[in-house]
This record gives structure tokens, C-alpha cells and sequence, in this order.
């Protein structure tokens, strides 16, 4: 009972007390027929519910929020609607996905009661209703798919599973805000085998850039050789400015061949 409907009972039932103390039934009586009449008529909905009430088992109307009064025996509150979002967590095990791969997914649902008459009236319960579409929507999502789809593109399968849920779900005056997949859990064995799969790759691309890197190399000592070929002083002056970069170090000791040195010396050729 709201505090405004008790208020006002307990506030006649006193009134009506305070007569019939008084032998004054005459005043009594009424007080307490109102007290009573205010117990089972008036009715207060919050800011987020919505009644749905019926009047001689057929819709009278839907109320709330704030206060109302309903007819006692004749109206009847048949469902208090929560119009705030909500959310079901779901999921579904072992599922094959197009390519046959076992998965294990979590999934969570938001949504919110768009028409409180159709919630009430048009299914009995949308709760659980929902979560049943859910799962079954789900299952259907991962049997399409492929594993690498289903692990690298969720924002996809998340928009694709809030639109056929909301497909489902809108005659019954449901209104689906979003799904989000939250873990997609596959075989352990599966795990080490796209592990060992995922550095198979890494290492054919490490390869492939040395094997780019060595060809490079390769290209440019072609080039250089053909330089040098052409231009012999160009290779002595090359060879002496590698003598003089392994000199630098202090302590160092080169030993240089004589024939080297009179190969870098044209005068005595």
C-alpha cells in the first residue's frame, strides 16, 4: 500500500472511530464506509510504472503514473508495467558455428516495455519470453556464422541480434535498446591450435620481410660492385675509409697486408 492511500485510510478509520466512540453512528458509519472505499480504490504509480486495469475482465484502461482511483470489485489491477530499462543476461553452450566449432557465448540483452497494454494483455510473460527469443535468436546468429567472423566482427553480430530480436519482440509491445556480446568462450584444444596457427603466421611474415630485406641488400651490393668496377679509386678510397673506421677504437692493432698497401698505393703500380 502507497503512504497516501494509508494516510488518508487511517485518517477516516479514526474519524469514524472517534463517532462510534461518541455513539454517533449516524456520522460513524460513513467514515469508515470511506476509509474502506479509499483502502481498495485509490491507487498511486510510481514515475516508471504504468497499471494496467481491467474492468469487469475486460481493459478499462492503463494508469499511472500518479494517483487514481479504480472502482472496487469491478476494476482490478491485472499487471504493474516497469517501463525502465531493463536487462537479461543469456547464453548459449556448446553451439556449432558454420564451420563446426563448438563455442560457449554470453550475451546480454537491454530493453524496456515500449506498450504497456500489449505487454500485459498479448503474452503472459514477456520476461521470460524475451530471454527465450534470446537464447534462440543467439543459437541462430552462431550457426550462420563463421568463428573468425563471430570473434573479430561482435559489433556486426550485436546489430544482428538486436534487430531480429526487435523484430520478434514488437507485437508484444517490447522495445529491444541493444545486445552485446560479452565473451565468446571456445575449446581449449582449438585455443592452442589457432595460438600455434596465429605464430605460424607471424614468422612466415618475419620471413617474408628478411627474405625483402636481403633482396635489397642484395641489390644494392650489385650496384655498388658495378661502381666500383667502373671507378677502381672509388673502391680504394672505400677500403681506406675502412681501415680508418676500425682504427679508431684506441689500443687497436690492424694488421694490413703488403700487397694491400701497394694496391692502395697507384704510384707504385
Amino acid at each position: 500500500m502507497n503512504p497516501i492511500t494509508l494516510f488518508f485510510t487511517v485518517l477516516l478509520a479514526v474519524a469514524g472511530a472517534f463517532f462510534y466512540m461518541q455513539q454517533n453512528l449516524t456520522v460513524a458509519i460513513p467514515f469508515l464506509i470511506m476509509a474502506a472505499f479509499v483502502f481498495f480504490s485509490l491507487k498511486m504509480a510510481n514515475a516508471w510504472e504504468k497499471f494496467v486495469i481491467l474492468r469487469a475482465g475486460k481493459l478499462q484502461s492503463v494508469k499511472g503514473p500518479g494517483l487514481f482511483m479504480i472502482i472496487p470489485i469491478l476494476d482490478a489491477v491485472a499487471v504493474v508495467i516497469d517501463e525502465r530499462i531493463q536487462t537479461i543476461a543469456f547464453n548459449a553452450e556448446q553451439a556449432l558455428t558454420k564451420d563446426t566449432v563448438p563455442v560457449n557465448v554470453d550475451a546480454i540483452i537491454f530493453w524496456r516495455v515500449d506498450n504497456a497494454e500489449r505487454a500485459a494483455l498479448a503474452i503472459t510473460n514477456y520476461r521470460q519470453a524475451i530471454e527465450r527469443v534470446a537464447q534462440s535468436t543467439l543459437r541462430e546468429t552462431i550457426g550462420a556464422s563463421m568463428l573468425a567472423s563471430l570473434l573479430s566482427d561482435r559489433q556486426s553480430a550485436d546489430a544482428h541480434l538486436r534487430d531480429v530480436i526487435a523484430n520478434k519482440t514488437v507485437d508484444w509491445g517490447i522495445a529491444v535498446i541493444s545486445v552485446e556480446i560479452r565473451d565468446v568462450a571456445i575449446p581449449e584444444a582449438l585455443q592452442d591450435a589457432m595460438s600455434r596457427q596465429a605464430q605460424a603466421e607471424r614468422e612466415k611474415q618475419a620471413r617474408v620481410i628478411l627474405g625483402s630485406a636481403e633482396a635489397e641488400i642484395a641489390a644494392k651490393f650489385v650496384e655498388a660492385a658495378t661502381i666500383y668496377g667502373d671507378h677502381p679509386a672509388a673502391l680504394q678510397l672505400r677500403a681506406m675509409n675502412i681501415i680508418y673506421e676500425t682504427t679508431k677504437e684506441r689500443g687497436a692493432t690492424i694488421l694490413i697486408p703488403s700487397s694491400m698497401v701497394d694496391a692502395l698505393n697507384p704510384a707504385k703500380r
